[in-house]
């Protein structure tokens, strides 16, 4: 009777017979080609080889050169299904910026997908160098602390070219980054209508040109993005930045200084808010900007202010104490 031909796996999916076999092989340095035959995956997959001395001997390769081996290829298909992808997004740039209501495939007539950090920057100085009034930013705090020097460069040549034209520009950042020397350093160089203000707590990125063109972020890493140019939706994103912005506190041209109120600073009073929410600490930083370690100085400092000596006890003095009640 001759025996069932052995089933075809991928090395992650190692059959039973072969992970017996390789573990005994472990154990005693070898087994003999005869026991091989059983599990043929092993030889096949590179875990057993034959020595020198003895050809009817296999020895196994170490687990962990196998395991290198075997990543570093699959590390080798993934760099080159992203190149697949750089090749076709090249390919098909400028096939995605025909307005696809011409084609009569689209059925967001007025929203278009940007694919790659190029075909997006290009799209938002495209807008921004037709734009004659106005443009509005939201920038988050990863922005422009993870920003290249180009980028910098190139968008503050074309926002000054836009002020240059007579055009008027509002941005919103966090708190947080008021005094970030990249941002002190932009408005440093950038001459004309320019006005900045800040929030505990922003939107993601949003840039709205004339109220007629916007581009929002449609990925967490940023790499796609959505141009919009349906009226409506245009007019809603503007309308948020207008009630944002008279929400913000000034920080250029004019600073303005929040003041502390009873002890409690301005960051303290957010970070309380967030904590009277149940947000971890961790939760806490993301939402405002800042690294875990700062928040948590933060909170201590709250806690010493108000004499707790606990998480639990915190939030209930900070209830009993009405600094939420308290407007800036």
């Amino acid at each position: 009777m001759t025996s069932a031909p052995h089933p075809e796996h991928c090395a992650e999916d190692l059959c039973a017979a072969g992970m017996q076999l390789y573990e005994r092989a472990l154990r005693e340095g070898h087994v003999s080609g005869a026991d091989a035959e059983t599990a043929p995956c092993l030889v096949d997959f590179g875990l057993l080889y034959p020595t020198a001395m003895d050809l009817s001997r296999l020895k196994p390769i170490a687990p962990v050169a196998a395991l290198h081996r075997m990543l570093r290829g699959t590390g080798d298909r993934i760099a080159e299904e992203r190149r697949r992808e750089a090749r076709l997004a090249e390919a098909f740039e400028p096939l995605m910026r025909i307005d696809a209501r011409l084609t009569g495939t689209d059925d967001s007539p007025g929203i278009h997908v940007l694919s790659g950090f190029d075909q997006i920057n290009n799209a938002i100085t495209e807008a921004v160098s037709e734009a004659s009034e106005e443009v509005l930013t939201i920038q988050p705090h990863p922005t422009h602390i993870r920003k290249s020097s180009d980028r910098h460069r190139e968008a503050l040549l074309r926002d000054q070219d836009f002020l240059d034209r007579g055009g008027r520009m509002r941005t919103l950042y966090q708190h947080t980054l008021r005094n970030a020397p990249s941002i002190v350093a932009r408005y440093e160089q950038l001459r004309g209508d320019v006005e900045a203000r800040t929030l505990d707590e922003v939107t993601d990125r949003l840039l709205v040109t004339d109220r007629r063109v916007a581009f929002i972020p449609a990925s967490k890493d940023r790499s796609v993005a959505l141009e919009v140019r349906h009226p409506a939706m245009v007019g809603f994103l503007a309308t948020a930045f207008d009630r944002l912005w008279r929400l913000a506190t000034p920080m250029y041209p004019q600073a303005v200084q929040r003041p502390t109120l009873n002890g409690i600073t301005p960051r303290q009073h957010a970070i309380a808010t967030l904590l009277i929410e149940g947000h971890t600490d961790a939760a806490i930083a993301e939402r405002l900007g800042m690294n875990i370690r700062t928040a948590r100085v933060h909170v201590a400092k709250l806690a010493a202010t108000l004499g707790s000596e606990s998480r639990a006890q915190l939030g209930y003095l900070i209830a009993q104490s009405g600094i939420l009640n308290q407007e800036d």
